[in-house]
């Protein structure tokens, strides 16, 4: 089946600093495009009888919200508007179920697609928890407060040094650095353990959350 990717849509715009809707909200939230302007009504469609295909499901549609989910969503998609409020809207459009089955996965998998094209400078392991976080997001998984803290994580630079706490990407893991290498990699300790590690440093994450770095 063929996904209608992002590629060769409107160029994407970068806020600068401040809030979408409150202080907790930085860019990349805040980037603004048409993200939706290469999936029409029929490409979404298409794309859910997809997954009802791979998941052994009938395809069918909701009489009471197909209709009108499908003129909003072909006048919205032409729209340009922030990450974020395309982010919201494709979760209500999961929520109001224009589809019998898989509503979750469609809305998930198209801000899956143009999320990864969104996030292409990041580094792989990076790019896959964000598109990642974003699609649990849509699909009611993930609350938009954790999905807007782990995407300002992940684009937040790796930047360490010796002393500061660290994660890893899944958060399963945490640490302290204790040096750097001159290659760039970077050595820590993991809480409890005798030995230490050696990593990149995009693999790791500043720890804790919402504490500012020393000068």
């Amino acid at each position: 089946m063929h996904d209608e990717s992002s590629d060769g849509s409107a160029e994407i715009r970068h806020a600068g600093g401040g809030a979408e809707g409150s202080a907790r909200e930085q860019s990349p939230l805040q980037a603004r495009a048409a993200f939706l302007a290469n999936w029409s009504w029929q490409s979404v469609i298409r794309h859910n009888q997809g997954a009802c295909a791979r998941g052994r499901a009938q395809h069918g549609t909701n009489s009471e919200s197909a209709a009108a989910v499908g003129r909003e969503w072909d006048e919205a998609r032409q729209v340009e508007s922030s990450l974020g409020e395309t982010l919201d809207y494709l979760r209500t459009c999961h929520k109001r179920a224009p589809f019998l089955f898989f509503n979750g996965n469609t809305f998930a998998d198209i801000a899956r697609t143009f999320a990864d094209y969104l996030f292409a400078e990041l580094p792989p392991g990076r790019r896959r928890q964000a598109t990642s976080a974003i699609a649990h997001y849509v699909a009611g998984v993930l609350d938009r407060d954790s999905m807007a803290a782990i995407l300002r994580d992940l684009c937040e630079k790796a930047d360490f040094k010796p002393g500061d706490r660290v994660r890893t990407l899944r958060g399963s893991t945490r640490g302290v650095i204790e040096r750097l290498l001159d290659d760039g990699r970077v050595v820590w300790r993991p809480d409890g353990a005798s030995s230490t590690l050696t990593s990149l440093p995009e693999s790791l994450l500043w720890e804790p959350r919402g504490k500012k770095r020393r000068p």
